[in-house]
């Protein structure tokens, strides 16, 4: 009888932290931007946090879930996804509202033309349908244009993987792209502090948050026999993350230099 509680108290403690685990997976990758969103609330000022963060994320969450119905793993990860897809579009909803509220130069610029009254079309009669100025690319000022792109973005990849489903090498290309753009994340924040030869602005502590949560999204795809695209990405992520921390032990001894404000922020990252 006592064999049989104590098999099933370590069964109940092996289902907790299997759910515990599914739990961090699910909704630790949005933590961050919980006092990220919160701070741009407050100070109505995002020129902290870089947009195109919520553009590599979407992309990458995107190309994971069309990854899924060519290939299924962890329902978690999947779900990752989904809930990731909702908070950057929340970030890049507030975001916008800010940055058009603090804007000075009177210039929209537009993802597509939906109102032939508006007067900057008929001002610019030739952008009447798309606006492939590259300088206003993922500058726009309506969050339904980043809606429209992001759905755009989401139908003609979606139309591609339905044709393609039958190709392992397609498949297996998209979960790559996937993990892989996630992965490079922190790529920026390395470079800009390589070409600063200094870690000033950056937060120490949110860089260690970065690596025990790439850590611990390594570890579960191991265990969890997630697709090997999953653990390689997985992997780079946290080599990027040891290298940033490199760089603040070997520009610790450099002479700091200021960095402006406009540059993207240690926050700006995902676990």
């Amino acid at each position: 009888m006592v064999g049989e509680d104590l098999e099933w108290l370590l069964l109940l403690l092996h289902q907790l932290v299997v759910w515990g685990a599914a739990g961090a997976m699910v909704f630790g990758g949005v933590v961050p931007y919980i006092p990220q969103y919160r701070d741009i609330k407050r100070t109505q000022n995002a020129e902290g946090f870089s947009s195109y963060v919520c553009l590599m994320l979407l992309v990458a969450n995107i190309l994971r879930i069309l990854f899924w119905f060519g290939r299924h793993f962890e329902s978690p990860l999947l779900w990752q996804s989904m809930i990731m897809i909702v908070t950057m579009l929340l970030m890049l909803k507030l975001c916008t509202e800010v940055r058009v509220l603090n804007e000075v130069n009177t210039k929209r610029c537009s993802f597509s033309a939906t109102d032939s009254k508006d007067e900057e079309l008929r001002a610019h009669p030739k952008r009447s349908f798309l606006d492939f100025d590259l300088n206003c690319f993922w500058h726009w000022s309506r969050f339904t244009d980043y809606v429209q792109c992001v759905l755009t973005f989401t139908a003609v990849m979606g139309y591609i993987t339905y044709l393609s489903l039958d190709s392992v090498l397609f498949v297996e290309t998209l979960g790559f792209l996937a993990v892989f753009t996630e992965a490079m994340l922190g790529v920026p924040q390395l470079y800009r502090n390589h070409q600063n030869r200094s870690t000033e602005g950056m937060s120490i502590k949110m860089v260690l948050m970065w690596t025990s949560g790439d850590t611990f999204k390594m570890v579960y795809f191991i265990l969890n026999q997630a697709p090997l695209q999953f653990s390689v990405c997985g992997l780079i992520q946290v080599m990027v993350d040891v290298t940033i921390l490199l760089q603040v032990y070997i520009y610790s001894g450099y002479r700091q230099k200021p960095v402006p404000h406009t540059t993207q922020t240690a926050s700006a990252k995902a676990l």
